[in-house]
């Protein structure tokens, strides 16, 4: 059987929902969609459009993918969601490609009605371990 293992870390940024910040299943680990808020910081997003949101998506994933014991760079798949998708599509698409420099994942973005907090971009991730 499949061992499965959820992980609550407190490290990793407030949940802002009942959820685990990521579920170790076999071989992969799913993580759950972070928000661009800071580690401690509660609810409050990062201001400065949605490049810093999305910096800050980012460097929370890989403050749980390490909590987990995985690493970032071997992302297998993301989803990302966006609030203004036709305006901020370009500017994420920046950070996300400086961020996996050192190779992508694969990726579904979509464009959304609203995320949680008020966030304009949130992300989840399937990492290999």
């Amino acid at each position: 059987m499949l061992e499965i293992v959820r992980h609550l870390l407190p490290e990793a940024p407030d949940r802002v929902a009942p959820f685990s910040h990521a579920v170790r299943a076999g071989d992969f680990l799913f993580v759950t969609g972070q928000m661009p808020t800071l580690p401690g910081g509660g609810k409050v997003l990062v201001e400065g459009g949605v490049e810093p949101q999305t910096r800050q998506v980012l460097e929370n994933l890989r403050t749980v993918v390490e909590g987990c014991g995985g690493d970032i760079a071997r992302s297998v798949f993301a989803r990302v969601y966006l609030t203004e998708f036709d305006r901020d599509y370009a500017a994420m698409n920046a950070v996300w490609e400086a961020f996996f420099a050192g190779g992508l994942p694969a990726r579904t973005c979509v464009g959304v009605t609203g995320l949680a907090v008020g966030a304009l971009v949130e992300v989840d991730l399937v990492v290999a371990l």
